[in-house]
């Protein structure tokens, strides 16, 4: 019995357990934004922050970078959004089909930063 028990608890610390909620699903997945065109400014990809949550990418700017375009187009090419957003406001985009996507982050200093993700179903 003693065995059962601690194989159990064991199962559930390691969330093997299907009692355990997906804590990934929760939060969103973290997308990595890099560098894609830089004139001379400092590197501010990490002031911007996409996550991506089932179909809604959500997007958090920690920093004030001025007017910031967000183009979100498929990896094939097709625009899906293209808007410009004030910072340090976020943004929520929806994207409605399954596919590979990059968001492309424009700063008005033409500083140029992006993201790939990719949508499931």
């Amino acid at each position: 019995m003693l065995c059962f028990i601690l194989s159990g608890a064991l199962c559930y610390a390691h969330g093997v357990a299907s009692m355990e909620n997906k804590k990934t699903n929760d939060e969103g997945i973290s997308i990595s934004v890099k560098e894609k065109a830089s004139h001379g400014g400092l590197d501010k990809s990490n002031t911007i922050t996409p996550t991506l949550d089932d179909n809604i990418l959500t997007v958090v700017f920690s920093e004030n970078l001025g007017q910031v375009s967000v183009e979100v187009a498929t990896t094939a090419g097709a625009t899906v959004e293209c808007l410009s957003v004030l910072t340090p406001n976020g943004l929520q985009v929806y994207i409605p089909n399954a596919g590979n996507y990059i968001v492309t982050f424009t700063l008005s200093n033409g500083d140029e930063y992006y993201g790939e993700f990719t949508v499931t179903d």
